[in-house]
């Protein structure tokens, strides 16, 4: 039996910390499918820039959670040639070359780090940009690509939801290696 006066659904006292420097913008709680698909994964694109903010470059490529070879540089290079394959090549059919791709070295984003750290991030922001317009411009989220791989088709919420899923495991990696790199956590 509930005590008088105590609420029977007492609300958390103890949160993750919020990071400093945290400018997300909310995602809405309420929305259209669309709306809600497309804050949802730009606020995950934001988690992931705020997991790499403030630190030197040469720490962005630190392999700090051994024995993977994940690092921050690998990831941003990563999310940049997943954006591209996904929006751009495979949805809307534009004929681009892969990013940080080959048939010869299939694990470049993650292995080759040389290059500059600002200029992934630079490719990486540009490729997040051209697939918030290619997701803008489609009449619906029921609008097809085609799996190069299968030939089969996707729609853009399957793409949208693939998406996030993408960058939500990957912000899971972005903590781990935060927080072993200079001890940040936060969400």
């Amino acid at each position: 039996m509930a005590e008088p006066g105590v609420p029977q659904h007492a609300t958390p006292q103890h949160y993750a910390p919020q990071l400093s420097s945290d400018n997300r913008r909310p995602t809405p709680a309420v929305g259209s499918e669309r709306e809600t698909l497309g804050a949802v994964l730009d606020w995950h694109r934001a988690t992931f820039e705020l997991k790499c903010a403030g630190l030197p470059p040469g720490r962005l490529s630190e392999r700090a959670v051994p024995p993977s070879s994940l690092s921050l540089h690998g990831l941003v290079r990563h999310l940049a040639g997943v954006e591209r394959w996904w929006f751009r090549i495979q949805f809307a059919g534009e004929d681009l070359p892969l990013l940080h791709y080959s048939d010869d070295d299939p694990d470049q984003d993650f292995d080759d780090l040389s290059g500059d750290v600002g200029e992934a991030f630079a490719l990486w922001r540009a490729e997040c940009e051209r697939s918030r317009q290619i997701t803008a411009a489609a009449a619906s989220l029921d609008e097809t690509g085609i799996r190069k791989r299968t030939g089969e088709p996707f729609s853009l919420r399957a793409l949208l939801v693939d998406m996030i899923a993408e960058y939500a495991r990957h912000n899971g990696h972005a903590d781990l290696l935060r927080e072993a790199i200079d001890g940040s956590i936060g969400r």
